[in-house]
């Protein structure tokens, strides 16, 4: 059983087809998606640093684009492989609100 997520104030289920909706990433993909968030929590860490050192705003700031650089990373990462395999077998049990939800995500990401 997939766990209870709370996004903004609605409660889902968080999984990829039919009632249950869970994602079904290869070992290595999840692998890939974990080190990378891990790197990004050390450049957040890092930021935290700067500001407590005083460090000059412009460096502060091109620090935190490298930040959303690397979160803009993984969203592509894993928005290619949700297309790939959640989307597609969504489509294939005849979900196709699953595209509406995706262009809601894909907007919500270019913001």
């Amino acid at each position: 059983m997939g766990e209870n997520i709370e996004i903004g104030n609605t409660q889902t289920h968080e999984t990829c087809g039919s009632a249950e909706r869970k994602s079904h990433h290869s070992d290595k993909t999840k692998k890939s998606l974990i080190n990378r968030l891990n790197r990004i929590e050390g450049q957040v860490r890092g930021l935290k640093g700067l500001i407590e050192k005083d460090t000059y705003c412009d460096d502060v700031l091109n620090q935190i684009s490298s930040v959303q650089s690397a979160l803009n990373g993984v969203g592509k990462l894993l928005l290619e492989h949700h297309m790939k395999s959640c989307v597609i077998d969504r489509i294939h049990e005849g979900e196709n609100q699953v595209i509406d939800e995706l262009l809601i995500t894909i907007n919500k990401l270019m913001k």
